[in-house]
């Protein structure tokens, strides 16, 4: 029928615990939630929405034409000009490339640790209740690539795919383990235990969730879908 409605469909997959705060999300964004599947840790989320009508005006298809014509006769008139330009590196306004960061500035940057106790972004990224609102993007923006410490506990841990010592850990602010209800999602993705690199005094030798560690990691990005802060384990020193 003409007026039979047509979906477009996508899945999301997340953790325990993040469920709803992606379902709410993705409907803000004008999805509609269909169904649930549930595994041992992650859930597969189903949403839909209608397909938006391609709009085909009478005067397109001559439109069209007429716009091909026009456009392949601009550049049969720039000739070879047009292809160098096109071949050319675009560095800005300018030739002359952007300037670059003072060493000294530069070292600094690199080498300092964002704690909660230097930065009052993270500081209060690690108190927030919401761990899927915008202030998880923009910190994984703006701070990417650079290195995080907080104390923390591991949320949960599964297998990744069917690995049997390579792991999926998700970590949270504070010592409350499973319970913690504040913070970012952090997740560790794809891991063995030796990449965590444990370190400080009674090294364990089997970890699990509820452990609580000093967490030193990279910033990598925040997946708003799954509403996860991606890091990469650079140590993990027990407390």
């Amino acid at each position: 029928m003409a007026d039979e409605i047509k979906y477009e469909y996508k899945t999301v997959q997340t953790v325990r615990g993040t469920d709803g705060l992606v379902i709410s999300r993705t409907q803000k964004d004008g999805w509609e939630f269909v169904e649930q599947s549930q595994g041992t840790l992650r859930s597969t989320l189903t949403f839909r929405r209608p397909k938006r009508p391609i709009p085909w005006p009478l005067v397109g298809a001559g439109a069209a034409v007429l716009a091909i014509v026009v456009g392949t006769a601009a550049v049969l008139s720039d000739g070879g000009e047009q292809k160098d330009e096109a071949a050319k590196p675009a560095v800005g306004a300018s030739d002359k490339p952007p300037a670059t960061p003072s060493p000294t500035a530069a070292k600094r940057a690199a080498v300092e640790v964002i704690t909660p106790e230097n930065n009052s972004q993270f500081a209060a990224l690690l108190k927030a209740a919401g761990t899927c609102d915008d202030a998880n993007a923009d910190f994984a923006t703006k701070y990417a690539g650079r290195t995080i410490a907080f104390n923390g506990s591991i949320v949960s841990m599964a297998p990744h795919g069917d690995y049997e010592t390579r792991w999926d850990f998700l970590l949270g602010p504070g010592d409350k383990g499973p319970n913690t209800t504040v913070g970012p999602a952090f997740q560790y993705e794809d891991v063995n235990v030796a990449e965590l690199s444990l370190t400080g005094k009674d090294v364990p030798a089997a970890i699990g969730v509820g452990d609580k560690f000093r967490f030193v990691a990279q910033v990598v990005d925040f997946n708003a879908d799954q509403c996860l802060f991606h890091l990469d384990p650079l140590s993990t020193e027990t407390r």
